[in-house]
C-alpha cells in the first residue's frame, strides 16, 4: 500500500465554480497508483467542493443561482458581519456543502463519470488564493 500527498493552490475571481479535475488528475497520475482511493480537501470554511456536470456551463449558473436564493446575502439576523455581507452566507454555503470529497480511483485516474467534473465552489465575492490538499492511497 503506497500513499502520496500534494497541496495545490488555485486563484479564484470571485464567486463561481472553478474546475479543478485537471490537478487532480495530474496528482494521481504523478503518483503512479492504479488502484486506490483520492481525497480532495480545501482548507478554508467559505469555500466549498462538488462533484458537478461539466459539459453544460448553464448547470454553473443554475448553481450559482439556487445557492444564493438559498442563503441570500443581507440578512438581518445574522450576527457575523466584521468580514463582509458576504462572509456569514459564504459560511453556511460551505456548510452546507462539503470540504472533503473522496473519488475512487482505477487504472490510475479518478473515476468520474463522462460529465463529472471536481469543483471549488468559491462563495466569497472577492478573489482569493484557496488551497487544496489532494492525498492518495492505493498500490
Amino acid at each position: 500500500m503506497q500513499q502520496a500527498i500534494e497541496s495545490a493552490t488555485i486563484e479564484t475571481r470571485g464567486q463561481g465554480l472553478y474546475e479543478v479535475s485537471r490537478q487532480l488528475r495530474g496528482f494521481v497520475s504523478a503518483t503512479g497508483i492504479e488502484t486506490g482511493l483520492a481525497t480532495a480537501y480545501v482548507r478554508h470554511t467559505s469555500c466549498s467542493l462538488l462533484i458537478q456536470e461539466n459539459a453544460d456551463p448553464d448547470v454553473q449558473t443554475d448553481m450559482m443561482g439556487f445557492f444564493a436564493r438559498l442563503v441570500p446575502e443581507g440578512m438581518d439576523w445574522l450576527i457575523h458581519t466584521m468580514e463582509g455581507p458576504d462572509d456569514m452566507p459564504a459560511h453556511i454555503k460551505a456548510a452546507l456543502t462539503q470540504t472533503s470529497i473522496g473519488i475512487p480511483v482505477s487504472g490510475g485516474q479518478p473515476v468520474l463519470g463522462t460529465w463529472q467534473g471536481l469543483y471549488l465552489f468559491e462563495h466569497r465575492r472577492r478573489p482569493h488564493r484557496r488551497e487544496l490538499v489532494f492525498h492518495i492511497i492505493g498500490e
